[in-house]
């Protein structure tokens, strides 16, 4: 799921493209997309576009006559940007937003339609859809550290709930805490404020670092490699392969659709954190430690 160094990326593209523009059409492919009903999409037809903003996980573009679009990308949504009049058509081309200057693209791959275009007739509407998380670069420390222990909950339940901070996934948390040496089961109340200055200044610098890097990289052209999963992360997405910081093989917790990424060595004192699925199969033989994982493979 695009999180907030991927939704920056992407405006820091649209405002050099539609900012100042007039929308001439909304063309919509797929009926999962829309998720209001009123203002209907014909009502921005001939409009200009006056802002744009992050909210969340969300581009909301605002438009003249206090007219606003968001766009949830969710987990497969991405955007495109096409030629005038590009055509759409086929399962994964959800809509097209024309431009003079060009057609914005809205695509999902996969089976499951879960991205949503939703319209709203004024800012304070848009706003009330917002989760309500903080911007980490607009907080302090005692302002960072009050949000995230008013619950006890483990760091990365934290980072990632939308009503706690702002933009935030699965795969930046993950990120953060490799970058800060938590634990991502550490609960809140329990972190020490040394380990509370690592994590805040952590993340406020992995957001930075990869936001001004996709954006350095999209420089003249559009955003069109938004992923999860990079190469040059440390640990998110890179199960098995060495840590950047000490060559440990990175961990995983598995759960449903999701997965955490840790160092054992960098994160947990080397203790391995039980995998739901493997350590219930496991049972007593699941190895606790990054040493007895070794034996384990011996055998």
């Amino acid at each position: 799921m695009p999180e907030l160094p991927d939704i920056a990326a992407y405006l820091g593209a649209l405002e050099s493209r539609v900012l100042g523009q007039v929308l001439t059409k909304i063309r919509i492919n797929s009926p999962f997309l829309l998720r209001s009903v009123t203002p209907p999409p014909s009502a921005f037809d001939g409009k200009t576009v006056r802002s744009l903003r992050r909210v969340g996980k969300r581009i909301a573009c605002g438009f003249e006559d206090d007219l606003w679009l968001v766009l949830h990308l969710m987990i497969a949504g991405r955007l495109h940007w096409k030629p005038v009049g590009a055509k759409i058509g086929g399962k994964y081309q959800l809509a097209a937003f024309d431009f003079p200057n060009g057609a914005l693209v809205l695509t999902e791959a996969g089976s499951k339609r879960r991205a949503s275009l939703t319209l709203f007739g004024s800012e304070a509407e848009m706003m009330a859809s917002d989760p309500g998380g903080l911007d980490v670069f607009s907080i302090d420390l005692k302002t960072f550290r009050s949000a995230l222990t008013h619950e006890n909950h483990t760091l990365k339940r934290s980072l990632t709930d939308p009503r706690i901070l702002s933009g935030i996934g699965n795969a930046y948390s993950d990120e953060i805490l490799h970058d800060a040496k938590l634990s991502p089961i550490l609960l809140t109340q329990k972190l020490t404020p040394e380990e509370w200055q690592r994590l805040f200044d952590s993340t406020r610098a992995v957001l930075k670092m990869w936001a001004d890097r996709l954006g350095s990289e999209a420089a003249g052209g559009f955003p069109e490699k938004v992923t999860a999963f990079r190469d040059d992360m440390a640990v998110h997405g890179r199960f098995g392969k060495p840590c950047p910081a000490c060559g440990q093989p990175i961990q995983r917790i598995r759960y449903a659709d999701n997965e955490t990424n840790y160092c054992a060595h960098c994160q947990t004192g080397g203790r391995l954190l039980a995998d739901r699925g493997l350590s219930r199969l496991l049972g007593k033989d699941w190895p606790r430690t990054l040493e007895d994982m070794e034996e384990l493979k011996k055998r």
